[in-house]
């Protein structure tokens, strides 16, 4: 048996008197990829902090190669040769990447002759080495979410840790990035590196994990090998209950088209060409590779990438959207993909965060009415499971997928008739997945037109009515659900299809 690298026994931590662990337990071996799973809330971000020294554990015992770790914190555990790669990137915007990777790696007296050239060549040897292709001297502010989360990872890899903990690593990557990934991960662990792997991905356990370990409420369930254990026991372990994590597709009526796309484009966002309809009633998936135009097609929806090309149909009218004011005015509201940093604000309390988008509303001569703001908060909070002890809690703790509750909260308070998703439930447990999931199934029943962007194959494939896959900032072309399979999607973005999807105008039903 391999070398106990990190092992922490009985470790409790409260906040405020709420337990967030009750006395969990976790082992960590040289040379093993072992999986932390559960909830949101279910203690597993806590635990990375305790181990990596960002806050301190009540109780219980830490232990690193075999020796007890009596005071942590974050520079005690990067010297111990722990590192953390987090579901969010913490880079520096305005600066460089290489300034980025360099920032924890060098070390020197603090008035010193930077090696520009060392430093741009040592960024690239950690780049090309997670198969990044990324300047070393580009903004880390200009690059793409999945990008800065390769350059994260770069970075981690130049500290030469021993354990390595990675939260969320694939969350934003395709799946090219993410094979990439995980031969990295592979090689890691031949080396006799051990890895924490926090992912909601259950289908990529069997792939990369050798154990995994289940949280609940706090508390260490079961650690179990990953061979001997399904994807249905694990969910059931997580959430204390059967549960299915994909529901079936139930079927809606749809009614008239209510956007219609002709042409659409916009040399800034590198869209060109974009034709579709999409239905009352109808959930029209996005798929195609990172890069191919979703998120930018999204935007221009919104109005934060303007079109100078083609038009936009509401219900038959032509609607010029410049600003996200006429989309909202219009009836189309938009769930951005970065959560944290466009989503929601994290210091504000929740109430707050719901309003956001309906202050108008709210708003009367006398005054702004906070009573109605917490009705209204109040009344999504309740139809959404949010999980606070308070309307005014800061959104900045609670966990991820309450966090993203929150998001769509704000935007289902406009009362759409046009919902944009960019990543719906990106990063969050099967629980929260399978919630936001019905609640779209609910809102196309009302006869809200979805339009949901997702990396997630099963997602796309099992949600959607209708699948457009984008490739090259274009829609290369659109499948109805039953010809809608993994290979015509992928050919799909590829540019290798040569089938009978519809090229994408307004006569493709």
């Amino acid at each position: 048996m391999s070398e106990v690298l990190l092992e922490l026994r009985g470790v409790t931590k409260s906040y405020a008197g709420v337990r967030a662990l009750r006395g969990a337990s976790f082992e960590l071996r040289a040379g093993e990829v072992h999986a932390l799973v559960g909830e949101n809330g279910a203690g597993k971000s806590t635990l990375v902090k305790i181990v990596t020294g960002a806050v301190q554990a009540d109780a219980g015992e830490i232990r690193l190669h075999g020796r007890p770790v009596s005071h942590n914190s974050p520079r005690d555990a990067r010297a111990l040769g722990i590192a953390a790669i987090y579901q969010h990137p913490a880079l520096f915007p305005d600066l460089t990447v290489a300034e980025n990777v360099a920032i924890g790696l060098e070390r020197g007296a603090a008035f010193r002759r930077v090696d520009w050239r060392a430093r741009r060549r040592r960024a690239a040897e950690l780049l090309a080495l997670v198969g990044a292709r990324i300047d070393p001297d580009a903004e880390a502010g200009a690059l793409s979410m999945p990008e800065q989360q390769l350059v994260e990872i770069a970075r981690a890899l130049g500290a030469e840790a021993r354990v390595l903990i990675l939260d969320e690593p694939t969350a934003s990557l395709s799946e090219d990035d993410t094979e990439n990934l995980f031969r990295l991960l592979r090689r890691l662990r031949a080396e006799g590196v051990g890895m924490v792997y926090i992912s909601h991905r259950l289908e990529e356990l069997p792939v990369i994990a050798d154990r995994v370990t289940v949280l609940r409420d706090g508390s260490t369930i079961d650690t179990r090998e990953v061979s001997a254990v399904s994807r249905q026991e694990l969910i059931q372990l997580m959430v204390g209950r059967e549960l299915e994590a994909v529901f079936p597709k139930r079927a809606v009526a749809q009614g008239d088209v209510v956007l219609e796309l002709r042409g659409l484009g916009s040399r800034a966002a590198g869209v060109s060409g974009v034709s579709l309809e999409l239905r009352a009633g109808e959930i029209f998936g996005l798929a195609g590779l990172v890069g191919a135009g979703r998120s930018e097609l999204a935007r221009i929806l919104f109005g934060l990438d303007p079109a100078d090309a083609g038009e936009i149909l509401l219900r038959g009218r032509p609607l010029r959207i410049e600003a996200p004011g006429q989309a909202l005015a219009a009836g189309i509201a938009y769930l951005p993909e970065d959560r944290r940093r466009h989503g929601v604000i994290l210091e504000m309390p929740i109430d707050a965060n719901i309003s956001l988008a309906s202050l108008d509303r709210l708003s009367r001569a006398s005054g702004f009415d906070f009573g109605r703001e917490r009705a209204l908060a109040r009344e999504y909070v309740e139809r959404l499971a949010i999980k606070t002890p308070s309307l005014h809690a800061a959104v900045a703790t609670l966990s991820g997928g309450n966090q993203q509750k929150v998001a769509l909260s704000r935007w289902l308070a406009t009362k759409p008739q046009v919902l944009v998703l960019d990543e719906p439930t990106q990063g969050v447990d099967v629980g929260a997945k399978s919630e936001i999931h019905a609640l779209m199934v609910e809102l196309a029943g009302q006869g809200v037109a979805i339009l949901m962007i997702s990396s997630e194959m099963p997602e796309v494939l099992g949600r959607s009515d209708r699948v457009g896959v984008m490739r090259g900032g274009r829609l290369a072309g659109i499948l109805e659900r039953a010809s809608a399979t993994p290979h015509e999607v992928l050919a799909l973005a590829l540019g290798e299809h040569r089938g009978e999807a519809a090229p994408g105008g307004p006569a493709a039903r």
